[in-house]
């Protein structure tokens, strides 16, 4: 089993690489007023988001975020006053192109998308490859725009194609979607033809450590959970996932005992900020909205339908403190060391927690946490430290089976 080292990273840290120290917190807090002292934070840490839908988005509805774009929660100017440094733009593929075929090409054609906008606009944006990107690009004033793969369909039951999307720049892939695929199970999925992982994807699995890939547990089965975490070798993240304590039957998100297997592997749960995954009336409001549509006349048009249903049943939105009362509850059940942000901007709808609205709003979730008495050596673990340091470690572990 992997045996963690845990990592403390301050900003001269995190631009020098990162050096190991031992696991115990800082208890220094923040002195200053909290709402001025997270602008500068923001300003000055490196912030880390695990996903963010852009790909799709632009897919669905181009537009040119390197400036303005109001129809999304993501463009330059909103992430430049955010302090958000380095999104992974999720390349998701849509779980129907497990069976119609043609996933292995909407992802190529994703990828494109994010180089195309690389090349639009080289003075704001740069690829990410590995961990050290990050902080180059900091130093150079750019965001970087680093992948990860939302469902591992386009692999289509081939090695080959798992390397080839690395040489792409894919760094971490959820194995599943919200249905069963070829590697694994899926939580939204009552099918479990697996019981956990295919043969092949246990295959996935030790090819993604071969390779230096994050294999991401989000939307996966709880036995697809334990299971990748029996096979790894390395540190594994959830890139967008919150906690099922605070939302009592929902799959999606992790139990406690997930969490603790999570932190003994020394991975990382990045919270998911959708209001739906974050407090349980507002999942609830979901699951009776289904129905009701389900409910409503054959034909019925869903738009039309969904404005007519929030005027009776107001959308229960979260806010900035339920958001906080994850990261706290992992804290307190694990540690600081293995809990992130995986926002989920621009793949959620209008489900954003009140103050976490768009990618210029993380200064609102640092305030929350200097209020709370994290020390900035704490929040920057939060905001980005915890998951450099998993992906240092998956770079490593590569490393030494390649011989290299």
């Amino acid at each position: 089993m992997f045996k963690p080292t845990l990592i403390a990273c301050s900003l001269t840290l995190l631009l020098a690489g990162c050096a190991s120290t031992s696991g115990t917190s800082s208890t220094s807090t923040v002195a200053t007023e909290p709402a001025g002292r997270a602008q500068q934070l923001a300003q000055q840490m490196l912030i880390v988001d695990t996903h963010i839908d852009v790909p799709y988005r632009l897919q669905d509805k181009w537009e040119d975020v390197s400036v303005a774009a109001p129809g999304g929660e993501f463009d330059y100017p909103r992430a430049k006053a955010g302090g958000l440094n380095a999104p992974f733009m999720s390349v998701y593929i849509p779980s129907s192109y497990e069976k119609s075929g043609g996933g292995y090409l909407l992802a190529n054609q994703l990828i494109d998308s994010m180089e195309a906008l690389v090349g639009r606009a080289p003075d704001k944006f740069a690829m990410a490859y590995n961990a050290d990107d990050l902080a180059k690009h900091f130093n150079q004033g750019k965001i970087s725009l680093a992948l990860g793969m939302e469902n591992g369909t386009p692999i289509d039951g081939k090695l080959e194609n798992l390397q080839h999307f690395y040489q792409r720049g894919i760094r971490y892939i959820t194995l599943a979607h919200s249905e069963s695929n070829h590697i694994s199970d899926s939580s939204y999925d009552m099918r479990r033809k697996w019981k956990g992982l295919s043969p092949f994807g246990e295959q996935v699995v030790a090819e993604m450590n071969r390779l230096g890939m994050m294999i991401d547990i989000s939307h996966v089965s709880d036995d697809a959970f334990y299971k990748v975490i029996q096979l790894t070798k390395a540190p594994v993240i959830a890139s967008h996932s919150s906690l099922r304590s605070f939302v009592p039957g929902f799959e999606r998100n992790m139990d406690d005992a997930m969490i603790k297997a999570l932190a003994k592997n020394g991975g990382v749960i990045q919270i998911n900020f959708g209001s739906s995954f974050v407090v349980s009336q507002a999942n609830q409001w979901g699951l009776q909205f289904k129905a009701a549509l389900a409910a409503a006349p054959k034909g019925t048009d869903e738009k039309i339908f969904r404005a007519e249903y929030l005027k009776k049943h107001p959308y229960p939105f979260a806010n900035v403190d339920t958001v906080l009362d994850h990261i706290d509850y992992v804290t307190k059940l694990v540690g600081v060391d293995y809990v992130g942000i995986g926002s989920d901007f621009d793949g959620v709808g209008d489900s954003l927690p009140e103050g976490l609205k768009d990618v210029s709003m993380y200064p609102n979730l640092i305030a929350g946490l200097i209020r709370r008495g994290y020390s900035e050596a704490d929040i920057e673990k939060i905001l980005s430290g915890n998951l450099l340091r998993v992906w240092r470690q998956v770079e490593a572990q590569a490393k030494a089976q390649q011989g290299l």
